[in-house]
C-alpha cells in the first residue's frame, strides 16, 4: 500500500478511535487523545521511546503558554462575578441602548462579559436578569435570553483569551493579537444575525413564560456607578489592548515603519505579551473588584482557588490536543494528510472547518473538536509559509466549525433548556439553532475576508 494513504487512513482511524472511546466507552477526552496519538503513533512505526518523547514535547510546548493564559484568565472573570461586574455592565448597557433596544444591550452584554468568564457562568450570573425584564415587559423570554447567548457564544468561541481560541492559536501559532481582531470582526455580525436578529424572530414563533418557580423581589436600585461600569469595562479591554499594541508594533517593524533596536517598541511587545498583559489586568482587577470592594486577602486567594479548578481540565484536553498535533507531525501522518487533500485541492480554511464541524456534531464538546482540528490543520500548514493573518482565519474558521449544531450530546445544550424550562424540541429550534447560524455565518465570513484580503 501506498505510504501516503496508508498514513491517510491511520489518521482517520485514530479520530474514529477517538469519537468511539468519548462517545461510546465515555472515557474522558483527555485520555482519548493520549490514547489516539499513540495510535498514531505506533501504527506509523515510531520507536516507542520516540513516542513517548514526542508525546512529551507536544504537551509541554502548548502548555507552556496555555497553563499561564487560561489560569490568569480565570482568575480575572472570577473577580468579575464575585464583584457583580457581569450584573453591572448589563444594567447600564441596557439603561443606554433604551428598553426599545434592549435585545442588542443584552447581546452586547454578552459579547463583552465573556471574554474573561465562562460562557456556562456568565449565562448563571446573568439569567436573573433575563427573567426580570421577560416578566416587566410580558415578552418572550426567547426575547431577551437569545441575544445573551448569541454574545456570550460568539466570544467564547472566536475571541481570545476564552481557552478555545487560545488553544487553536497557540496549536496553529497564530499571534494572539491577530485572533482577536479577527474574532471581533466575524464574531460582531454573527452575534447580531444570530442574537437580536433571530431573537427577535423566534420569540415570535415560541412564547415562553417566565418559569413559574422564580419569585421576584421588589426592585432594588443598583449601587453601582457609572464610574463602576467603566472601570468593569476598562479591565476586560485592558488586556486586549495590549495584545493589540503589541501586534501592531511588529507588523509596523516587519513593514519597515520602524527600527526593530527601539526601547520604546520592546517596552509595548513586552506588556502586549499575553502573560503580561493578563498579569497586569488580574492584578487590577484584584484591587479594584476586590481589595476596593471589601473583600479580604483571604477570600480573593479561596476565589482564585476556585476559578483554577475548571481551567484544569480545560489545560489538560489542550495539553492532549497538542500531543496528538505533535504525533501527527513526527509520525509523518499529518504530511500525508496534507497530500491528500492538496491532491483534491481542498483550501485549508475549508477542511479546518469540516473537521471541526464533523468532530462537534458527532461528539459534542467544541473545545474537543477545536483542539482535534486544529492539531491535524497544523501540520498541514507547517510548510505552506502562511501569513500571520492567514494562520488567524484558519483558528477563526475552526472556532466556527466548532460552533455548529449543539445538541445532545453538548452539555450547553441542556445548560439552556434547564434554565430556560423548555422542552428539548424547544430548544433545538432555538439554541441549536443560534449556534448553526453562528458556524456558518461565521465562516462565510471567513471565507470573504479570505478570497478578498489574503
Amino acid at each position: 500500500m501506498d505510504q501516503t494513504l496508508y498514513l491517510f487512513i491511520i489518521t482517520s482511524l485514530s479520530i474514529l478511535l477517538l469519537l468511539v472511546l468519548v462517545m461510546k466507552l465515555k472515557v474522558h477526552a483527555f485520555i482519548s487523545l493520549l490514547l489516539a496519538s499513540c495510535f498514531v503513533g505506533l501504527a506509523s512505526g515510531m520507536p516507542f521511546m520516540e513516542l513517548i518523547g514526542s508525546l512529551q514535547k507536544g504537551m509541554g510546548d502548548i502548555l507552556g503558554f496555555i497553563t499561564i493564559v487560561v489560569g490568569l484568565g480565570a482568575i480575572l472573570g472570577k473577580l468579575l462575578e464575585v464583584s457583580g461586574g457581569a450584573q453591572t455592565m448589563a444594567h447600564f448597557l441596557i439603561k443606554g441602548f433604551g428598553e426599545k433596544r434592549t435585545s442588542w444591550a443584552l447581546m452586547l452584554t454578552g459579547f463583552i462579559v465573556s471574554i474573561p468568564v465562562f460562557l456556562d457562568v456568565g449565562f448563571i450570573i446573568l439569567i436573573p436578569l433575563v427573567y426580570a425584564l421577560a416578566n416587566k415587559s410580558g415578552n418572550s423570554l426567547l426575547h431577551y435570553a437569545v441575544p445573551l447567548l448569541a454574545g456570550m457564544a460568539v466570544t467564547h468561541a472566536f475571541i481570545p483569551p476564552t481557552p478555545g481560541p487560545v488553544a487553536v492559536a497557540e496549536i496553529l501559532n497564530a499571534p494572539l493579537g491577530w485572533m482577536i481582531i479577527f474574532g471581533v470582526i466575524v464574531g460582531l455580525p454573527c452575534a447580531i444575525l444570530a442574537g437580536p436578529v433571530f431573537g427577535g424572530y423566534i420569540s415570535k414563533k415560541i412564547f415562553v413564560p417566565v418559569p413559574s418557580h422564580i419569585e421576584f423581589k421588589d426592585e432594588a436600585t443598583s449601587s453601582a456607578s457609572r464610574n463602576d461600569f467603566y472601570l468593569i469595562a476598562f479591565i476586560i479591554i485592558l488586556p486586549l489592548l495590549l495584545i493589540l499594541i503589541a501586534t501592531t508594533s511588529n507588523l509596523l517593524v516587519e513593514t519597515g515603519y520602524l527600527n526593530g533596536d527601539n526601547y520604546l517598541l520592546e517596552l509595548a511587545q513586552f506588556l502586549g505579551h499575553p502573560f503580561i498583559a493578563l498579569t497586569i489586568a488580574t492584578l487590577v482587577a484584584l484591587y479594584f473588584l476586590g481589595y476596593r470592594k471589601g473583600f479580604k486577602a483571604k477570600q480573593l486567594l479561596e476565589f482564585s482557588d476556585k476559578a483554577l479548578a475548571p481551567a484544569g481540565l480545560i489545560i489538560v484536553i489542550t495539553g492532549a490536543g497538542g500531543m496528538f498535533k505533535e504525533i501527527l507531525v513526527q509520525s509523518g501522518a499529518g504530511e500525508a494528510l496534507a497530500e491528500v487533500f492538496i491532491a483534491y485541492n481542498v483550501a485549508p480554511i475549508v477542511m479546518a472547518y469540516l473537521i471541526a464541524v464533523i468532530i462537534r456534531i458527532i461528539q459534542g464538546s467544541a473545545t474537543v473538536a477545536m483542539v482535534t482540528a486544529a492539531g491535524m490543520i497544523s501540520p498541514i500548514i507547517i510548510d505552506m509559509n502562511m501569513s500571520d493573518p492567514h494562520k488567524a482565519l484558519i483558528g477563526i474558521a475552526i472556532a466556527a466549525g466548532a460552533c455548529i449544531l449543539s445538541h445532545v450530546n453538548d452539555s450547553g445544550f441542556w445548560l439552556v433548556k434547564k434554565y430556560l424550562d423548555i422542552s428539548e424540541k424547544e430548544t433545538l429550534q432555538t439554541w441549536t439553532t443560534l449556534e448553526t447560524i453562528i458556524s456558518i455565518t461565521g465562516f462565510l465570513i471567513v471565507l470573504g475576508i479570505s478570497v478578498i484580503f489574503l
